[in-house]
């Protein structure tokens, strides 16, 4: 796959951005890197003059833009998300530093496609969005001053994928090992988190009045092990056989 189609593969998606301004200040950073798919999850005010101000020569961006109401619709064919977080979390989620998170969405580009999220700009993603996520990446800014502008966090690790482009060009970037199935993608996968909730409350494992951080911890357990479509089928089947068990 060539370097342009893998790029393509690269989906940079900003929730409920606040500001269109910051719309248009992300199309022309990932336009400046060579990136062009870009989502937005309900955006208060767009379209708007503000964004196409903003993106300045990247105005096909936004012209090429997919507005849709849920993150789940944004990732649902994505075999890898990666969600950005600037504050740690009571139940810790597998951590990329820009870099290795520019490496990764760059190598698995070229197998499936590959998101990058970006929150509010006031309070980033929630907890559910971030549980979506099969990684979570942290931009070390200035611990004195560490708030980054949205156009600006999207434009350093779009940069991080830029530098992967190019280190691959160079033969430098190592080859992604190939995998007899291909990954499960993000809808399927919520899908199965579904029915393991399901069948975990039919068997009275878990309770939905009180579910303290169980689901959280499940499903940091199945995106860690970044499970693929045989899997995944296998697991729901197992789960479907359970439910009929307890049924009879």
């Amino acid at each position: 796959m060539s370097i342009s189609e893998r790029q393509a593969n690269i989906r940079i998606v900003l929730v409920n951005t606040t500001h269109p301004g910051n719309i248009g200040g992300a199309a022309r950073a990932m336009k400046n890197m060579g990136l062009a798919e870009l989502y937005l999850v309900q955006p208060k005010e767009y379209p708007a003059p503000r964004a196409v101000w903003r993106a300045a020569g990247a105005r096909d961006v936004l012209a090429n833009a997919t507005i849709v109401e849920t993150v789940d619709e944004a990732i649902a064919d994505c075999g890898l998300v990666v969600g950005t977080s600037a504050r740690e979390r009571r139940i810790p989620w597998p951590l990329l530093n820009p870099r290795e998170c520019g490496e990764k969405i760059y190598l698995e580009a070229q197998k499936h496609k590959t998101a990058l999220l970006f929150g509010r700009e006031d309070r980033g993603l929630t907890n559910d969005e971030l549980q979506k996520c099969h990684y979570h990446v942290h931009i070390p800014s200035n611990p004195e001053y560490s708030s980054l502008n949205l156009a600006t966090a999207v434009q350093v690790l779009a940069y991080e994928v830029r530098m992967a482009s190019l280190a691959d060009e160079q033969g430098n970037l190592p080859s992604l090992t190939d995998w007899d199935q291909p990954p499960v993608s993000a809808g399927d996968l919520e899908y199965f988190h579904e029915h393991l909730a399901t069948t975990m409350a039919d068997l009275k494992f878990y309770d939905p009045e009180n579910p303290k951080q169980l689901l959280t911890r499940m499903r940091r357990l199945f995106n860690r092990v970044r499970m693929d479509e045989m899997e995944v089928s296998i697991l729901r089947g197992l789960l479907s056989s359970v439910q009929r068990t307890i049924k009879k």
